[in-house]
């Protein structure tokens, strides 16, 4: 199948596909075709020929969402031809990249330019496209999510068009585009807002878990602050990380220390332990405290991108909820409690974080400084009952769900809890009358 783009004749790249499955193991689907397309015309190409064959198109990156969001039966297109620096400014920090390009390659790719991204989360394996349409964060109350960088975009919408929104052209589309749960079109490019490369000064240090009621006076007194608590221990685990300017020095920790952190500690032993935990739930207690006492107590000073992220190796499933900031210390306590009730014995740690308030319609940041909590389970023990009830703790303090992480509201549900819920569908309806780019996750949250 073809089709013709500004007088050429462009061939939708199609191939036949099997199953799709995302990291986490939590989604899988079989999509009638995949597409890696190479061009932007080849992405018009895909699209028109999938409304020639009334076919649902859906564009996956690394998969990393736990949610359905890119499952099809469809055309799966894949965007990892689309990478790299389309264009650079050094004096405005502006980067247009393309798409597909995955966070990792982004140190390397912006050091020419002396530039970075000015916060990120512990995970780099996504696309640009796919985090910022999901909402992807880090933590700092001075910094909203990844999407918020954004400056402008390019994308092919659903009669296989280009559309440019930015600050010129438009404009009134940005909030919308930004976080758009790839339900407004395909995103070829995307012009961030970066920084000037920088240093991050990490402590990270066991605290009690009191330190949760103190959680607004931590964030507001950091550049960037987390914590971690681990069900069934009196303990956390912060990390409260420092902006310095490259000329400050590294401080980095020492291969041999970083690989016993990042692959014993953080990876080999976290698989044993769950996998312990799955065998012998009774033990799982006694593992975490003891997890408690032998991870991370160390400060150091890198790279920003070597302190934020981490390697994860350990597969896991995971919830998480924005909250308004002053709710997080109430919704951990009932979290804690609710575990303690339960019986249920859980291996991996909770994580808290912050992001500043933001625009974006569909943000879970829209409008309120936030605060996140996360909850996980290995991929081997079913997650339901456990993220079902942290849920309803989530919901009664105001919580919005992270798009790309598991939950189980609907639009009727989710409406309520955006002031600009009904002015994104209204674009949805502008950019993708026919639905072009619907699957059954977005008709859960968005409806029809």
């Amino acid at each position: 199948m073809t089709a013709t783009t500004e007088g050429r004749t462009t061939q939708a790249p199609l191939r036949a596909s099997g199953v799709w499955r995302n990291w986490g193991r939590s989604e899988a689907s079989r999509p009638a075709f995949r597409a890696s397309p190479s061009t932007v015309a080849e992405v018009q190409a895909v699209v028109r020929t999938a409304r020639e064959r009334g076919m649902p198109v859906k564009t996956v990156g690394a998969g990393h969402s736990f949610t359905a969001i890119a499952a099809t039966d469809g055309i799966l297109v894949d965007l990892d031809r689309l990478q790299g620096v389309v264009t650079a400014n050094s004096e405005t920090g502006r980067v247009t990249l393309a798409a597909g390009t995955r966070l990792y390659q982004l140190p390397e790719l912006l050091a020419p330019w002396g530039l970075a991204l000015q916060n990120m989360g512990d995970i780099d394996r996504q696309s640009i496209a796919g985090a910022t349409s999901t909402g992807t964060h880090g933590t700092g109350l001075a910094f909203g999510g990844l999407a918020t960088t954004i400056t402008g975009a390019v994308l092919v919408t659903g009669d296989g068009s280009i559309l440019r929104v930015n600050e010129r052209e438009n404009a009134e589309l940005l909030p919308a585009v930004r976080l758009g749960l790839g339900a407004l079109g395909i995103l070829v490019e995307l012009e961030i807002q970066c920084v000037p490369a920088y240093l991050l000064k990490a402590v990270e240090h066991p605290e009690p878990f009191e330190v949760t009621d103190e959680f607004r006076a931590r964030v507001e007194a950091a550049d960037h602050f987390e914590l971690y608590w681990w069900p069934h221990t009196d303990r956390v685990m912060t990390k409260t990380n420092t902006r310095l300017p490259l000329d400050a020095g590294r401080a980095p920790v020492g291969g041999f220390a970083n690989w016993i952190e990042e692959e014993v500690m953080s990876n080999g032993a976290l698989a044993a332990m769950c996998n312990v935990g799955h065998l012998a739930p009774k033990l799982t207690p006694s593992i975490n405290r003891l997890a408690t006492r032998v991870y991370g107590d160390r400060e150091y000073t890198d790279y920003s991108y070597e302190v934020f992220t981490a390697p994860r190796r350990v597969r896991f499933r995971e919830m998480e909820y924005a909250l308004p900031l002053d709710e997080i210390p109430a919704a951990l306590h009932e979290l804690r409690a609710m575990i303690d009730a339960s019986g249920w014995r859980i291996s991996f740690p909770v994580e808290v974080r912050a992001a500043a308030g933001d625009e974006n319609w569909l943000s879970t940041a829209h409008g309120r400084e936030s605060g996140y909590i996360a909850v996980h389970r290995y991929v081997r023990d079913d997650p339901e009952e456990y993220f079902r009830a942290a849920e309803q703790i989530f919901l009664a303090h105001g919580g919005r769900p992270h798009w790309g992480k598991m939950h189980y509201l609907d639009a009727s549900v989710l409406a309520e809890r955006y002031p600009r819920f009904g002015d994104f569908l209204a674009v949805r309806d502008r950019l993708d009358p026919d639905r072009t780019f619907r699957n059954a996750y977005l008709d859960r949250v968005l409806g029809v």
